[in-house]
This record gives C-alpha cells, sequence and structure tokens, in this order.
C-alpha cells in the first residue's frame, strides 16, 4: 500500500466526503418521490417537504393500478422493451457485421447513406405519410418496426467487430465454418460487453419512448406506460382536491408520485446489472485495434 501523508489522507477524505454529498444530493428528489407515494394528505400539507413519513399509506398506489390502466400500459410496454430491443439487436448485427468487412462491395457506399442517417431525417410528415402506407398506424409493431436499426448502435458494434483479431475468423474457416457459423460460435461469444451495452441503449430507449405512441397510436389499450404515466400527470393536476376525495386520504401529488414510481423502478432495477459491461462496452466498439 503506498504510504500517503498527512496532507494526502486530508485531500483524499475531502474527496470522498465531496462525493458522497453530491451522491446524497441526486438520490434526494428520488427519497422525496418515493416518501410523497406513501405520506397521508394530512401529513404532506403539514409537514410539507417529507423525506421520512410519519405514517404510510399505499392507496395512492391503489389508485394507480386501478383507475388509470397501469396493468395493461405494463403489459405493451414490456412487449415493446422484450421484443423490441431482441430484434433491434438481432438486425443491429445481421448490418453490421458484414458492414465490418472491408473486402464488401459498396460497403463504403452504405456507410456514408447509416452515417447521413445520423444527421438528417425526413421529418415527422413524410414519415407518417410512409407509416400509413404500410399499415403499421393503430398496432403495436408501430412501435418497434420503425426503430429497428439505430445508426449509433450499428457503428459501436461495427467498430467492435472491425478490432478482433481477423486471424480467429480465419482459423474457423480453414475448419469448414460458414460465415454464419463463425458470427454465432466465435464472434458473438467475444462481444457480449457490447451487445450487453447496446441492448441497454435499445432497452431504455424503448421504456421511456411515447412521442410516436402519441402520433401512430389512438387506441387507449395499445398506450405504452410513459404515454399513461403523462396523461394520469395532466389529468390529476386538473382534478380538484374535492373530486380526489373519494380516494380517502391520499392526495393527488401522491397519485402523481405514486405513478412514476410505479414506470422508473423496473428499469432502475435492471440497470445495475448491465451497468458493468456499459462503459467496457462502448470503449472496446469506439476503439481500433
Amino acid at each position: 500500500m503506498i504510504n500517503m501523508t498527512v496532507g494526502e489522507k486530508v485531500w483524499q477524505a475531502a474527496v470522498y466526503m465531496i462525493l458522497i454529498a453530491l451522491s446524497l444530493l441526486c438520490l434526494l428528489p428520488f427519497l422525496y418521490v418515493v416518501a410523497v407515494s406513501v405520506t397521508p394528505e394530512s401529513e404532506v400539507l403539514r409537514r410539507g417537504i417529507v423525506i421520512i413519513p410519519e405514517s404510510f399509506t399505499f392507496l395512492a398506489y391503489k389508485e394507480v393500478f386501478i383507475s388509470h390502466g397501469i396493468g395493461q400500459a405494463y403489459k405493451i410496454t414490456l412487449f415493446r422493451t422484450i421484443v423490441g430491443t431482441a430484434l433491434n439487436v438481432f438486425f443491429t448485427i445481421i448490418a453490421a457485421y458484414p458492414l465490418s468487412k472491408k473486402y464488401l462491395p459498396g460497403r463504403s457506399t452504405f456507410l456514408i447513406f447509416i452515417v447521413f442517417t445520423m444527421m438528417f431525417g425526413g421529418g415527422l410528415i413524410p414519415t407518417y405519410l410512409l407509416i400509413r402506407s404500410l399499415g403499421l398506424l393503430n398496432s403495436p409493431w408501430v412501435l418497434i418496426i420503425p426503430h429497428l436499426i439505430s445508426a449509433f448502435n450499428l457503428v459501436i458494434i461495427k467498430g467492435f467487430f472491425e478490432q478482433l483479431p481477423a486471424e480467429i475468423e480465419e482459423s474457423a474457416r480453414v475448419d469448414g465454418a460458414s460465415e454464419l457459423q463463425s458470427l454465432w460460435r466465435i464472434i458473438l461469444p467475444l462481444s457480449l460487453p457490447v451487445l450487453a451495452t447496446i441492448s441497454l441503449f435499445y432497452a431504455v430507449g424503448h421504456w421511456n419512448s411515447y412521442f410516436d405512441a402519441i402520433v401512430y397510436l389512438n387506441d387507449s389499450n395499445l398506450m405504452p406506460l410513459q404515454v399513461v404515466l403523462r396523461n394520469i400527470l395532466l389529468n390529476i393536476a386538473t382534478q380538484s382536491s374535492e373530486s380526489m376525495a373519494n380516494a380517502g386520504t391520499v392526495s393527488k401529488f401522491a397519485v402523481q408520485m405514486a405513478a412514476v414510481v410505479v414506470t422508473t423502478v423496473p428499469i432502475l432495477i435492471v440497470y445495475p446489472f448491465m451497468q458493468k459491461h456499459f462503459t467496457k462496452g462502448v470503449l472496446l466498439g469506439s476503439i481500433k485495434g
């Protein structure tokens, strides 16, 4: 262990204290949201800012699940996140693998078109007309198919594939492996960090997305979680205190906070398991070996 002077120890302790304080400041808003969601209305009105409730009630969560269709929205969002992420990763790999080969005919032209889409888009109205002509309006697949491949994620995976030693695939070809066998049995097992990172990018994007559902969907039963959360926040904000009296001791503010918690916690649970691959995957995918 490196011997540190007294000044270095004091400086290190000060840095740790500052980092702990900043971490608590970042955590404080979320603690406030959770606390208000389980605090009776009378206590919220009396105390104002609640971090540790004196008494608890889960009426706000009951109100959210029973009266606002959160259950159906969860099904749509889980379908979109799970199926959409799987298809995203599959098609991104299928597109990135051939583009990582320098001997692919027209490779530079394809890459130019892909990078072009990162800077320029067709616009909302042409996109809507295209979606309508494809018959995807008011279908759950409209939340997945138009976003099958992200150009940014494709470039990251392509860069990762390029930095893998070419000798690995050459030895596989000598053993009689095809391109698909090399991809499935050799390349993908070596690419788990970057695949985990890209999966996290896609999953978080699906979970948090709401604008495409507002534009392309009319059926309330197909609305994802974030749209339902938006509607809850807007509807409850316009309700009077008297209209919430039927909910017992629960306040409309508590219902808003409960809706935020319900829509945020699942992705917070998943993120720590993926975080260890996050930085490593992005760096490996952006460095040429």
